[in-house]
């Protein structure tokens, strides 16, 4: 392998930590980057009684003088042989085009360093940086790790410096094959110490990723401010220029020469780049020309939203897309024990019909509107699927969606990956529906959703004619190959899934002939009945139904009901907590989806459905529930894949009755977004819940009313500290079941919520980590918690 290439994957999140005491951390040129790093590290304990120095070269011997004069620098020379003697780690902040004298220098001088000297470099432009090594060295060295901090400022020099330039801020490392991981670790150390967010990436996919977002802004801005500054009234257009001009041509105050350098280093990524944005801008030219309102609307409406998805990207940081270079934040929910449930409020909508409502209003003839759309991340995933596929969507806005539908053959190749996040739902129905298709794709979602099974529909695809490569284990990402003709089947699923049910039927709309599921246990119909409401022709008879490919689809109005999966937090609440009184209206009470309330009712549950109606071909009614003591059951196994979604609440609704709640054949916990049998298996022993855990199911011994909430060493399990703001809410006839303690929600949203609704029954404080993920299904929760009496807070985790 040549050292051009790496087997590194595309983006990875670094490992390494701090600088080790006694470390010379030689800085070449000591500018804006060089001396807000130093900065950084002196911020940081970095130098002084730690036995480490930093010093710097710079050509600019005023600038060295400032750098001391500012306590930046320990010492400084304007040549490298000045300070290179005993460095063990060497930083190359010049631009790219001065990168090959300061390297031929620094080669010369190398058997001054350490022996275990380590060299890295600050160039926006990594391909070119790695040439001029290989060039200059003879080979890549394998103490050489490229890099690449993205940050910035229009100032520069030394005087600008900034000690927090680079807190919260990515750097990329581009290592090589050869690269040696001591090496790698202590620069990951050295911008960690700078505050920085280190990521892991390939040379080559640097440099496309930096081309089109930030080397080709900066160069638009640079030509339009040019454009202007030349015409004869340019004293008007930037008198009367607004604040949008002002934020777009910000960039264009850059450093002229370092930008030329840029260019020159990059071009053929930046060309690239140029070339795809002068394709889009002739598109919209057309469009303007023609007065092609439509066009114009499909345009400005995804770019629109992919910025708006840009910024939930980068400022509530809650995806963790690796290609897209963004962690999960480290969100932790802090509940104080006890509290009441009382009220009247609606959960958002049904994610399950969102994400059908998107998928099917696409595929139609014609627009459809749809009400209560669940603006949730998961769903907004499938949404933005649709429009880089060349779908035009109007909004969400107020759950409110419109979509202009593109016809069963309408869809267009994505300009890349399909990022679904953590919605298995969106991944698998769009496997279904993307085999059908006369263009390639690929799927993929987040770190979640990566480690989830996708075979169980990778298989049965591929009988029907679908070609899809999966990754090791059958798990994602999964890349299908589209222009494939299919034939329907008969499949019989080896377990009950409405996903996989979903995704054959969805295949079966592109296929030869007649595609027929038979299921072994009734799952959610959502799909059957919005094809039916599209105008889709579906049978059934029993546990079998089928549809005959080659149809169409009409659009047509959607209201999505509240999701009867949210609902159950707030159920089990209530069931759970003396003296709760609570409404949750317009809920989708589908027959299929209905397990939670049969189990929670056979418990013992004051539960009742009003105002029963239809709205959509969905049955949809307002749930009351009271709270009345629970007592445990064995849960019937024809109720299992009617509720298998809410079984982590049920859970707490378990631990909360009186005897034991015993649950069999739910095996499919143990694939969802993470092992949920062994995750609430674990939590629970955390508080002192008492279960037995099976292969497919558990065995939960509730307390009961009037038992103490103690820990397994019979007291109280956990007791931090937490804020005078944050106390405890129950009535002096609050009686807990359990204590408290720290849960690992291992990135579930269903295990977070869970586990905060079951402070309302503990002695002592929970505190959940890894909460972030409850946006995808649930972006009200807090809200609504704290409004019908949960008092909790949300914080970062530490670390994080």
């Amino acid at each position: 392998m040549s050292a051009s290439e790496s087997t590194t994957p595309l983006v990875s999140q670094g490992t390494g930590s701090g600088i080790p005491p006694g470390s010379r951390v030689v800085i070449v040129g000591l500018g804006l980057i060089g001396g807000s790093l130093a900065a950084a590290l002196r911020e940081a304990g970095v130098g002084g009684s730690d036995g480490s120095v930093i010093v710097a070269s710079d050509p600019d011997g005023e600038e060295i003088r400032r750098g001391q004069d500012m306590g930046l620098i320990d010492a400084g020379s304007t040549s490298l042989a000045g300070v290179i003697d005993a460095a063990t780690l060497v930083v190359l902040a010049v631009p790219v085009m001065a990168m090959r004298s300061v390297m031929v220098e620094l080669k010369a001088l190398l058997h001054r360093a350490d022996a275990r000297v380590v060299i890295t470099d600050v160039g926006s432009t990594k391909a070119a940086v790695r040439d001029t090594a290989v060039e200059v060295f003879g080979e890549m060295p394998s103490r050489l790790v490229l890099g690449h901090p993205i940050a910035g400022s229009e100032k520069s020099g030394v005087r600008a410096s900034m000690a927090s330039l680079y807190h919260n801020h990515k750097v990329i490392l581009t290592p090589c094959e050869n690269t040696a991981p001591e090496a790698q670790g202590l620069v990951e150390g050295l911008w960690r110490a700078a505050g920085a967010e280190v990521l892991i990436m390939d040379v080559e996919r640097h440099d496309q990723v930096l081309a089109r977002t930030s080397h080709l802004p900066h160069l638009l801005a640079f030509s339009l401010v040019d454009t202007l500054a030349r015409q004869d009234e340019r004293l008007d257009i930037f008198r009367y220029a607004a604040g949008g001009f002002r934020d777009f041509t910000r960039i264009a105050g850059s450093d002229p020469v370092m930008w030329r350098d840029v260019f020159q280093a990059n071009q053929g990524a930046v060309l690239e780049a140029l070339d795809d944005f002068e394709a889009g801008l002739s598109r919209l030219r057309q469009a303007v020309t023609q007065g092609d309102g439509d066009a114009m609307l499909g345009i400005f409406d995804r770019a629109s939203h992919a910025r708006h998805y840009f910024d939930s990207l980068l400022n509530q940081t809650s995806y963790q897309a690796e290609y897209q270079m963004q962690e999960t934040a480290k969100l932790r929910y802090r509940v104080a024990p006890g509290g009441g449930v009382t009220g009247r409020i609606r959960v958002p909508g049904d994610k399950s019909i969102s994400h059908r409502s998107i998928m099917l209003g696409a595929l139609s003839e014609g627009v459809t509107e749809v009400s209560g759309f669940l603006e949730g991340e998961d769903s907004l995933a499938t949404l933005q699927a649709f429009r880089e596929m060349g779908v035009t969507i109007e909004g969400p806005h107020q759950g409110r969606v419109v979509i202009h539908g593109v016809g069963m053959h309408g869809l267009k190749k994505p300009a890349g990956p399909l990022y679904v996040g953590n919605a298995g739902t969106a991944m698998r129905l769009f496997s279904g529906l993307l085999a059908g298709q006369a263009f390639d794709t690929e799927l993929t979602g987040d770190a979640s959703l990566t480690r989830r099974p996708m075979g169980r529909v990778a298989d049965p695809l591929r009988q029907m004619g679908a070609v899809i490569d999966t990754a090791e284990g059958g798990r994602p990402p999964l890349k299908i190959k589209g222009g494939q003709a299919l034939k329907g089947i008969r499949y019989d699923m080896p377990m009950a899934s409405a996903q996989v049910k979903s995704c054959l039927l969805l295949a079966g709309l592109f296929a030869e002939g007649e595609t027929r599921v038979r299921e072994p246990a009734p799952t959610r119909d959502h799909t059957e009945r919005m094809l039916t409401g599209f105008g889709y022709s579906v049978g059934r008879d029993g546990d079998t139904c089928w549809l005959r490919g080659g149809g169409s689809l009409t659009a047509g109005p959607i209201d999505v009901p509240s999701d009867i999966s949210s609902a159950t937090f707030f159920l089990v609440a209530a069931a759970i907590t003396p003296g709760s009184d609570l409404v949750l209206e317009h809920v989708g009470v589908n027959p299929t989806r209905i397990g939670v309330i049969n189990i929670l009712q056979a418990m013992g549950a004051d539960l009742r459905l009003q105002n029963s109606r239809e709205v959509g071909g969905e049955p949809v009614a307002d749930l009351h529930i009271r709270y009345a003591p629970l007592k445990g059951i064995d849960i019937p196994v024809d109720q299992v894949p009617l509720a298998i979604d809410e079984f982590p609440a049920l859970f707490i609704a378990a631990a909360n009755a009186e005897g034991i709640t015993r649950l069999r054949g739910a095996d499919e916990l143990r694939v969802k977004e993470s092992d949920r049998l062994q995750a609430m298996a674990d939590g629970m022993t955390t508080l002192g819940i008492d279960n037995t855990l099976y292969d497919d199911g558990i065995d939960i011994v509730g307390r009961g009313e009037g038992d103490g909430g103690v820990g397994p060493s019979g007291s109280p399990s956990y007791s931090p500290s937490y804020s005078p703001s944050y106390s405890p809410s129950y009535s002096p006839s609050y009686s807990p079941s359990y204590g408290g303690g720290r849960i690992d929600s291992r990135e579930d949203h269903r295990i977070a919520m869970a586990f905060t609704i079951a402070g309302l029954r503990a002695s002592a404080p929970i505190e959940v980590d890894d909460c972030a993920n409850v946006a995808t299904s649930f972006p009200t929760f807090l809200d609504l918690a704290r409004r019908v009496g949960l008092s909790l807070e949300e914080e970062r985790q530490e670390g994080a």
